[in-house]
């Protein structure tokens, strides 16, 4: 099954990967919940695109959603790799939807 993602205000990081937040939908924190969206390279200011996989922290309580373009295919390497300059300082595993 693949879930439909509106990612909002989207910033590129250092690294180049375009980062937001889902509106009206909370985290466990109380905080929107936040998505990576990878596959693109350059900023974006809103996207729509198909959530393929939710980095689960282990250590927080602060997941990420995996965003891509339609017909996009990442594999768990890519994303770890992607995301690592964030997500290096969490436990965490990859969860595929």
């Amino acid at each position: 099954m693949l879930y439909s993602c509106y990612v909002q205000e989207p910033r590129a990081s250092p690294t180049e990967v375009n980062y937001g937040y889902v509106p009206n939908t909370l985290a466990p924190d109380g905080a929107e919940l936040n998505a990576y969206f990878l596959g693109v390279n350059e900023p974006l200011k809103e996207v729509m695109g198909i959530c393929i996989a939710i980095i689960h922290r282990l250590d927080d309580d602060d997941d990420k959603l995996v965003v891509v373009p339609e017909n996009t295919e990442l594999s768990n390497e890519a994303i770890v790799e992607a995301t690592y300059f964030q997500e290096h300082f969490f436990k965490s595993v990859i969860i595929r939807l």
